[in-house]
Parts: structure tokens; sequence; C-alpha cells
């Protein structure tokens, strides 16, 4: 008999077969794609000295993502973690955490809601042109928080002429639908855009809407482990090209979650209670984009950020906890480039930024009153072709912190082709980077009163920055730009790690701990990536990872770090005309819990099938089924079993839209 691991894997290929391998409509290679993360300068996939993985804006199509969280689920290697307390997820790489890895929308940072990670599932896919994920220590080129990596949100131009888009779907998690029944409508969502203009200005409106009832394998029972939730995004932009050389683009954006949490608190406390949180974003973002007769490129971009998050619990007999938080981002970067003769292309640029944090508990401060703190950042690359085969990337980023004085982050990146015709290429790529993350502002003035449940935690002003260092060598081949196949080592060493320590003051039964610099870690492995389009709908990707993490202190590896996980992915086309069909499959080995007690989450394997109907020109009808191998974590023990929290998601949808 076949365990369930192997059906899952070869269901795909069975699904292969039914499909005719006839040519349809050509569309772009992926290696074709122009990518600038990186770089900070436009280059196609294939010849990029910077490794770089790229979601797509035809994969978002294909996979039916909704947001952000959706659209990164298939990446290599990027794992996605829940948030803790909150509907959300957030982004590791490579072993290292949230925290650390930087989510930037068209190379501008977001606020985060935790006060130190991004919440992905809050960003719709609305407006998403590609998204782009740079692995290793990039802080070199984009400051702070970015020793694990960056991933950068590139959003679409508003276009000439008139157009819309309407997509709505709607879908059901069966017998765990919080309502008991399993036609019931759980999850549902909508979104709509309206564009237009000339050929010098074009405007865009977008909407979306989330709504999720959440998950419940048990309704009867107060615990809900999927919390219920609305996200609504709006956003207006607006494109003015000047000239041929001169645009400018203006954009503002809200973004409001409301969400509801019901649990029961562990022995000997069992009390019902729940949570209930608002959060409220606005984004005002301003940027140009310049090029003179000099042969001189020139940009810049301005965003403010205004983030509010209230919480409140609740039990049956009082509320408290009312928690609010208000945090600003406000940052102005300015870039400029020219070529210098023919082997060099120099660039440089610099960063000014603020941000601010209010947050209170029972209107009392838990940040010692409001605290704030300023940079400002200079960085200089350059792109030097010694030989036809040789691209030298160097480049250093120097930042003064308003509380930690001066930090510089040099980098290196090279890229050695070591044939290249029309059919067949191979190169070595290698890269070498500093990475550093100055505390958050809630690691250093954060006062979190938990004596209800026997402990608090402080933070500590004496707080040093994070360091590290990070490697990567990888090779790849390529024939006639339609498949591919690549293999990258890395190894990222951290030190100061900043941590939650117990300061061993007990005061009436409540146990005060602090965050302090105390851990040093390490993370190794490999990556492989491969992929095949022989013609289109055609379609076949492959991934596996390998990692490796150690606490350089006790020596244990460090929890929620799976050394092993793989990825699958083939796209095709059906019988009739117009439909295709997509599999993804996921595999993620155990991970430790608790590595020091060898506690372990178990290993588990998902899949999800995705169905296209191309119905006319103007509607596309689709639907699809999530974890089809109804992969789900024992809610019995939720603290040791991190497998996914929703089980089977069944849902149908369709997209009209209109041109002019």
């Amino acid at each position: 008999m076949f365990d369930k691991k192997q059906v899952v894997f070869c269901l795909p290929f069975a699904l292969a077969l039914l499909g005719s391998v006839g040519t349809a409509e050509a569309e772009a290679l992926y290696l074709d794609e122009l990518v600038v993360t990186g770089t900070r300068s436009e280059r196609s996939l294939l010849d990029t000295p910077v490794r770089t993985e790229v979601v797509t804006g035809r994969e978002l199509k294909r996979t039916h993502a909704r947001s952000l969280k959706e659209a990164l689920q298939y990446v290599p290697g990027l794992q996605l973690r829940q948030i803790h307390g909150k509907p959300g997820y957030e982004v590791w790489l490579q072993g290292v955490e949230a925290d650390r890895v930087l989510v930037l929308i068209d190379g501008m940072p977001m606020t985060a809601t935790t006060g130190s990670a991004t919440d992905v599932s809050q960003l719709s896919v609305l407006d998403i042109e590609k998204i782009e994920v740079v692995k290793g220590a990039v802080s070199a080129q984009y400051g702070s928080s970015a020793i694990g990596g960056v991933v950068n949100v590139i959003t679409s131009q508003p276009e000439s002429g008139l157009s819309g888009e309407l997509t709505v779907d709607a879908g059901t998690y069966g017998d765990q639908n919080p309502s008991g029944d399993a036609a019931d409508p759980g999850r549902y969502s909508a979104r709509a855009t309206v564009q237009g203009g000339g050929e010098r200005l074009a405007l865009r409106l977008s909407a979306s809407h989330q709504h999720s009832d959440g998950v419940d394998p048990d309704p009867e029972t107060w615990s809900q482990p999927g919390d219920e939730y609305d996200r609504t995004d709006l956003s207006l932009r607006a494109d003015w090209e000047l000239t041929d050389e001169h645009r400018l683009s203006a954009a503002i954006a809200r973004f409001e979650e409301e969400s509801e949490s019901r649990y029961r608190l562990a022995p000997p406390v069992n009390t019902d209670q729940g949570k209930l949180e608002t959060v409220q974003r606005t984004r005002y973002s301003l940027s140009g984009d310049h090029g003179f007769t000099s042969g001189v490129n020139a940009g810049w971009s301005a965003i403010h950020e205004a983030l509010n998050d209230d919480t409140l619990k609740y039990s049956a007999v009082s509320r408290f906890d009312d928690r609010r938080a208000e945090s600003t981002l406000s940052k102005l970067s300015a870039d400029v480039g020219r070529s210098l003769g023919e082997r060099h292309y120099l660039q440089g640029g610099v960063d000014f930024s603020k941000e601010t944090l209010d947050q209170t508990i029972d209107s009392a401060s838990e940040l010692n009153g409001r605290q704030e703190r300023e940079g400002q950042e200079i960085w200089f690359q350059d792109t030097w072709m010694p030989t036809e085969k040789l691209e030298l990337v160097p480049g250093v980023r120097i930042q003064n912190d308003s509380s930690f004085g001066i930090h510089t982050a040099p980098k290196l990146n090279a890229r050695y082709d070591l044939f290249q015709t029309s059919s067949l290429s191979a190169f070595i790529r290698a890269g070498a980077g500093a990475g550093y993350r100055v505390p958050n502002l809630k690691e250093r003035y954060f006062v979190f009163d938990h004596s209800s449940l026997g402990y608090i935690v402080t933070g500590s002003e004496s707080l040093k920055p994070e360091e590290s260092v990070s490697y990567q060598l990888g090779a790849g081949v390529s024939r006639g730009r339609s498949a591919w196949l690549e293999v990258n080592a890395f190894y990222n060493d951290i030190e100061q790690l900043i941590q939650t320590s117990e300061t061993g003051v007990v005061n009436n039964g409540v146990v005060e701990y602090r965050y302090e610099n105390i851990a040093q870690a390490r993370t190794w492995g490999f990556e492989t990536t491969a992929g095949w389009e022989p013609a289109a709908p055609w379609r076949f990707t492959a991934g596996y990872t390998y990692t490796r993490t150690e606490d350089k202190q006790s020596g244990d590896e460090l929890n929620k770090r799976p050394r092993h996980q793989a990825n699958l992915g083939i796209d095709g086309p059906l019988a009739l005309p117009g439909l295709t069909w997509s599999a993804r499959v996921r595999y993620q080995s155990d991970e430790f819990t608790n590595a020091s007690e060898n506690r372990k989450s178990p290993a588990y394997t998902t899949a999800d099938l995705k169905l296209n109907y191309q119905f006319s020109e103007q509607v596309r009808l689709f639907a699809g089924a999530d974890n089809i191998t109804n992969e789900q974590r024992d809610f019995s023990n939720a603290d040791e079993d991190l497998r996914p929290v929703a089980g089977r998601f069944a849902y149908a949808g369709l997209t009209v839209s209109f041109s002019k």
C-alpha cells in the first residue's frame, strides 16, 4: 500500500496525464523577469549577481492568492509562522526569525503590528505586480532588520485608457465551520479595481475585503483555534509622467482589521476568555524617478505611516487589559546612479527615518511614555565588470542611529559566467554581507505586566544592536531560458541576539523577565530550485531546503526550524479549451518546540489543487481546495504541535473585467 505522502506527491503527475501537451498562448518566461531588489537596478532574473526569487503576477492569479501570506506560501525555504495571540503570520528566512526579516512595499518599509515583525496576512494582493525575495544579510542595502533577508512587494503602475476588474470568492471549512454547518460560506473575499487615464496621467482606485468566521473543530465549546476576522483595504494612486524621463507617483492606502480570539486558560485557571483587536493603518507615499541627458539616473521616495492597534480582553464577568498602541514611521530616501566608462555603474543614496511608539494598558504607559528613534544613513555601491564573464558588486552602508551611534555594514556580491551560448548557460554566484539590527522600541522600553499569570517582561535601555555575517555560495544552469536548476549554500552567524531572560527577581510570586543580549546562533544549509516551462500553460517547479541551526551557548538546535522543506508545483491544461489546473505540494519535517527537552512538532505534507477557466475575455471562473490532505494540529497539545491550524478548505469564485 502507498502511504499518504507518496500519493500526494504522485497526484500532480497523474493529473498531468489528463491534459494535452498543446501549445497555448505564449507568456513571459520566469527567467526573463526583471528584478531590482538585489542590486537596486533593473536586471533579468537569470543575469542578476544577487540571488533573487520572484512570485510573479501570473503565479498570484494561478493560485488565487488573496493576501501576501498566501502569495509567499510556495516560495522554497520560506517559513510562514503564526504570530502568537494574533490571526496573522510572519516570515522567517534561512532559519532567521521574522523580526530580522524586512518586508518592503516598493522598497520602503512597513510598520509592524507586533512592534517587531510584519504581519504579512494584513497586506492584500491588490495591485501587486510581483514579489521579490532576497535571502541573507542585505543590511548594506536596506539597513537595520535585514539580517535574514528582504521581501519586497512591487506594485503595478496604473494603466491608461479605462479598465476595471472585480473578483469574488467564497468557501467552507466543512464541519469545522464555527456555525457547525458545513454548507456555510465560512470565509469569503472580494476585491475591485478601476483605473484609467491618458498617456501622461493615470489614476487607480482599489478596494478589498476579506472575512473569515474562523476555524473550530468543536463548535460546541467556547475555544476556537482559528480566529474570526474582517480585513479591509482601500488605496488610491496617481502616476504622472511629466516627460519621457521624469515620473511622479503619489498614493494613499488605508487598512482596517477587526478580529476576535476565543480561548480557555490552562489549568489551574480553567477560565474562558476572549480578545478583541482592532488595527488601523494609514500610509501616504510619494516618489519620483528622473533621467538626465548626462546619463545620471535618480530616484526618491517618501512615506509616512500611522498605525493604531487596540486590544481588549474579556471574560464572562469583566473586561480588562485595554491595551492601545500607536506607532508611526516616516522615511525619506534618495538615490542616484551613473555609468563610469563601460565597466562601472556607480550608485549611492541617503535615507532619513523616524519611528515613534506609544503604548498603554488601562491608561497606564507600558513604555515609560512616548518613545522615538531617528536614523540617518548613506550607502554606496559599484557594479563592476572586470571581464566579460566576471561581475563584482561591492557596497557599504553607514548608519547613524539616535541611540546607538554610527555603524558600518559592508557587502560583496560576485558572479562568474562559466559559459553562455544561445541554448545553454551556467554560472557561479557568491555573496558575503554584514547584517545588523537596532533594538526596537518595545525591546528597549516595554513593560508587559502579566502579574495575573505570574510574570512581567521589561525592556532594557542598555541593549546593543544585533550583528551578523552572512555567506552565500551557489551555482546555476539554464537551457533555452525555459529550464533551470540552482543550488545555493548559506551560512549565517548572528551575535548579540536579543531574547528574554529571567532576572531572578520575584515579587509576591511574580517572576520578572527582561530583554537582554544573551544569545549567539548560527544557521547553515543549502537550497535547490528547479523549473521547466516547455510550453504555456505547462510549468513544472520544485525546491528543497536543508537547514541546520545551533544555539552557540547551549549547543542545542534552535526551536521551530525544520531541517527539511520541499515544494512541488505543476501547471497544465485540461481537455476543455481555456481550462487549466495547478497543483502545489509542500512537505516539512518535524521541528523542535523545545530542543533542550527534545520535544518536537510532527512532520506534515499539504497539497493544494487549483482550477482556472477563462470562460471569455471578460470572465474567468476558478475553484480550488487547499490542504486536501487535511493536515491539522492536535489542538489538545497545541503548544507542542505546529502543524496548520486550518484543515481542508474548498472554495469557488469568479473574476469579471472590462476595458475600453
